[in-house]
């Protein structure tokens, strides 16, 4: 896909600003280091997870950050959307709709098993339009954390 571009060292300088909007809108109280940290390994090639510029490289308007894991349910690796964002100038333009859908076939091509991901329950908005790239509530199913 012409619109996505896995990000490196070299896009750094690119993506922190996209992160730390995606942090302020989400009220996300992190750091401009802690986000840098964050990302480091997955932009030197961590096994963990990639980072994917959306739009044009030199001018991104956005980014999708995947992680992965293995799942005895879905028989083998699945994989999280861990974060999503579209700078909110250009948003309804159909860019991450184009992004999840490269993304779960691209997944899907190199044997990932399941994509996931979490959602505000009282975002209507976020809730349709992650209806309509056809995810599916597990409503048995919470996701729970604990912070370590």
């Amino acid at each position: 896909m012409k619109s996505l571009h896995l990000a490196t060292q070299d896009d750094l300088s690119k993506l922190l600003p996209l992160i730390a909007g995606f942090h302020a809108e989400m009220g996300y109280d992190t750091t401009a280091e802690h986000q840098e940290g964050a990302i480091a390994p997955l932009l030197d090639g961590s096994p963990h997870g990639a980072i994917w510029l959306i739009g044009l490289r030199r001018a991104p308007v956005g980014y999708i950050a995947i992680t992965f894991g293995w799942s005895v349910e879905y028989g083998g690796l699945d994989a999280i959307v861990d974060e999503l964002y579209i700078r909110s100038a250009v948003r309804g333009r159909g860019m991450g709709h184009d992004a999840i859908d490269g993304i779960a076939k691209a997944l899907k091509d190199a044997g990932v098993r399941a994509l996931h991901l979490e959602v505000d329950r009282d975002d209507e908005r976020a809730k349709e339009f992650y209806a309509r790239a056809r995810f599916k509530p597990r409503d048995r199913y919470i996701f729970m954390s604990r912070v370590l």
